[in-house]
């Protein structure tokens, strides 16, 4: 049979709502049409993509992988039948909390300057890939291993780590801290899209409690507010400094990868230039 928007629709309102009544509620169907919908789809691909075992619905192995394929399949669509896509192809560059750091400024000024007609749209973005495997934006700016099939990326530099604490802390009146200094505190912990993990710390010596978060916004808030201390790269100074907070280099921790990541396959055409004027960026900064 012929797959439609309106499979990929189903598919993905169910894996929202976790519930196929709420699903069919949500997209003005009836339950059994829309149950219909689903056996469909799981006939074409021959695969089942929901556990229904349970009452509250859980996405097989199978669903998670095609939930990322039918978001971007989806968004690429829509994208596509956007009228004002017509007039010009806007290239949306994702990023999870500070894009290229220092360079960000200079490389929306250089794109500007050098393709006038393809607006180049940052978009941040709180998802470990910034959107990216949804179809949300075209490409991404990334920080640490990046996991997510069918994504190319591109090397752009190495970032140092810092120690985030609060103006008030007494590691701010160390002029470099270490990861067993940070042992005896409450560690900050942006789930989503950080590159801090416990794994950070040698296993015998890690920290004795950590707050999760969800973004950075609650990621510094709560060092902030003195609740914890946090680990991130040197772009976060620049991109959000805060009166209440003092950022110290870590000088016994590895550094992390920032890359440039976009889909396998057909893509935006100006992404290849898009990573060239990264690297003539980077390479020019003092």
């Amino acid at each position: 049979m012929t797959i439609e928007l309106r499979h990929l629709r189903a598919f993905l309102a169910i894996a929202e709502e976790g519930n196929v009544t709420r699903a069919a509620t949500r997209l003005h169907v009836g339950q059994p049409a829309l149950s219909r919908t689903l056996r469909q789809l799981e006939s074409h691909l021959g695969a089942r993509l929901v556990d229904r075992s349970t009452h509250h619905l859980e996405l097989t192995a199978e669903g998670r992988t095609f939930r990322e394929k039918a978001a971007a399949a989806l968004a690429a669509v829509e994208t596509a039948l956007d009228p004002d896509g017509l007039r010009s192809w806007p290239l949306r560059l994702g990023h999870t909390w500070a894009a290229l750091g220092d360079h960000t400024i200079p490389l929306l000024r250089r794109w500007d300057e050098t393709h006038p007609g393809t607006p180049l749209e940052l978009l941040r973005i709180d998802d470990r890939a910034a959107g990216l495997t949804q179809g949300k934006v075209d490409a991404a700016l990334l920080r640490g291993a990046v996991t997510s099939a069918g994504l190319r990326t591109e090397l752009l530099l190495m970032e140092e780590r810092m120690v985030v604490v609060p103006t008030d802390s007494p590691l701010a009146a160390l002029p470099r801290v270490t990861l067993a200094d940070l042992a005896a505190y409450p560690i900050a912990l942006n789930t989503v899209s950080g590159t801090t993990t416990p794994a950070l710390w040698p296993p015998t010596a890690r920290p004795t409690s950590t707050i999760e978060v969800t973004n950075t916004d609650e990621w510094l808030m709560a060092i902030a507010a003195g609740r914890a201390v946090g680990v991130t790269t040197s772009a976060t100074a620049s991109n959000h400094a805060h009166p209440s907070l003092v950022y110290r280099p870590l000088a016994d921790a590895p550094t992390v990868p920032v890359v440039l990541a976009w889909r396998d396959g057909l893509g935006h055409p100006a992404i290849a230039d898009l990573v060239a004027l990264a690297h003539e960026v980077i390479a020019k900064a003092p």
